[in-house]
């Protein structure tokens, strides 16, 4: 009777070995080491021959066909001098000041019929303020000043600046001073509103010292985001009421931003929507010479998803008043085409309604600059070179990565256009056996499944009733 009790145990434990068994067998493969024969892609990367000691940070700007080429994330990216691998850092291009600061109203009143007041400005260089101003149908003009203290009796002039509000026109409003870069502590500002024509207000009306509501002081232009132009096109086509250009994006791309650019001369006042929209090409890989094992483009060739954002351009040159209005933002930003591991069709349409195109001369699609920087004082005298295009690596751990700080002068490297490596030799499949075959994983599970469900029921057939 005891020894009935204990054979399903015994039979469970005789099967402890296959199961072991089996997960040595369906373990993964070790992830391959890098070499450059295996890297399908090469460019030469050129330091600045007017340097004659090479020491500090170095950076290059990395172009679209990296990302079309290289894997995901950029994972195989690899530096050599030689057979000797460079550490590397890759860098991308965002405010130096990430926040806006406040800046705060001191002496808030009237003088002459003009609103003044004074701003104690961040210990930080900028080039604008935002003022929020709760008045709307409105001309304004705004004498600005710097001093290092406040009512300074000779303060820097820094401009006469025009501010306006024209909502009824169904235009825009601006109240930004555009300022030079500037770090005076105290802007002193003499701001003067007047009705918009046709429209109700009085100047008595909008000049009250109440309607300064804050101001603002964003990141300085100096220190703004800067975009790589990754494709334009000047061959823009009427569909209906939309003005359209049409891109070819490579996979993996990423799109951050769509920039126009209008005929030289043109001064009109516009407000257009704008949208934006990606579909991938199925069929297309990514890389034509990669095969579907290696080239994750080729899963769900059937892929028919599609990225759509929206936005608006805008225009404003009048003569108001007898004063100059001039604002203009001819870029959208946005996020499309990172995700896409196919070929996309991008699709930029300009929604003119009622009115006549716009003379655009171009249109950009955009991203935010990537940089690759290392150590100038690693480099030997063999050429230095950037491979890509090996799958099968992971990203790299590098201790220079970890510690890096961006120079805010690096010296500046540029890449060779892309070719291919003459040395290039394909990996042998690497892949575990159950990767190559994944239809036996279930043949195999179902077989152990079945096994165990058989020494159950034997088991439970010896069992006392």
């Amino acid at each position: 009777m005891l020894i009935d009790r204990v054979r399903p145990s015994l039979h469970l434990s005789a099967a402890k070995p296959v199961l072991a068994s089996l997960l040595l067998f369906f373990q993964a493969a070790p992830h391959p080491e890098a070499s450059p024969q295996h890297f399908r892609y090469q460019r030469t990367i050129r330091l600045p021959s007017s340097v004659t000691q090479l020491t500090g940070e170095s950076c290059a700007v990395l172009d679209a066909s990296v990302f079309t080429h290289a894997s995901p994330s950029l994972k195989d990216l690899r530096i050599y001098a030689g057979n000797t691998e460079i550490p590397y850092a890759i860098t991308l291009s965002e405010p130096l000041q990430q926040d806006t600061d406040d800046a705060r109203i001191l002496n808030l009143g009237t003088r002459s019929g003009h609103i003044v007041f004074d701003l104690a400005m961040p210990a930080r260089p900028y080039t604008a303020v935002a003022l929020d101003l709760d008045a709307h149908d409105f001309i304004a003009t705004a004498e600005v000043s710097g001093s290092q203290q406040i009512a300074a009796p000779s303060p820097t002039s820094l401009g006469s600046f025009t501010l306006f509000d024209l909502t009824s026109q169904h235009l825009s409003h601006s109240t930004s001073l555009p300022l030079a870069e500037s770090s005076f502590p105290y802007l002193h500002v003499d701001l003067s509103l007047a009705p918009a024509p046709g429209t109700s207000a009085t100047a008595v009306s909008l000049n009250r010292p109440e309607i300064v509501k804050s101001a603002s002081v964003p990141p300085s232009r100096e220190a703004q985001t800067l975009y790589t132009t990754l494709q334009q096109t000047s061959a823009l086509v009427q569909r209906g009421r939309e003005t359209v250009a049409t891109f070819q994006v490579p996979a993996r791309v990423p799109i951050e931003r769509i920039a126009f650019t209008l005929a030289p001369g043109y001064k009109g006042s516009f407000s257009r929507p704008v949208r934006i929209e990606a579909r991938v090409t199925p069929g297309q890989k990514s890389d034509p010479s990669l095969n579907s094992s290696s080239d994750p483009s080729s899963e769900d060739d059937s892929a028919t998803s599609a990225e759509t954002s929206t936005g608006t351009i805008l225009s404003v040159h009048k003569s108001e008043a007898g004063r100059e209005i001039a604002q203009e933002n001819l870029t959208i930003p946005t996020a499309i085409g990172a995700n896409m591991q196919h070929f996309a069709e991008l699709q930029v349409a300009i929604e003119n309604g009622d009115d006549a195109p716009l003379p655009i001369a171009t249109v950009q699609l955009q991203m935010r600059q990537r940089r690759i920087c290392f150590d100038a004082a690693t480099v030997t005298n063999s050429p230095l070179q950037l491979f890509y295009g090996d799958s099968t690596l992971e990203a790299p751990v590098y201790d220079y990565a970890k510690l890096f700080q961006p120079s805010a002068t690096p010296l500046i490297a540029t890449l060779t256009p892309e070719e291919s490596n003459p040395t290039f030799t394909p990996r042998t499949d690497a892949r575990p056996f159950t990767e190559r075959h994944p239809e036996l994983l279930w043949i195999v599970l179902l077989a152990v499944v079945c096994i165990l469900a058989l020494t159950a029921f034997r088991s439970a057939k010896k069992l006392p009733r």
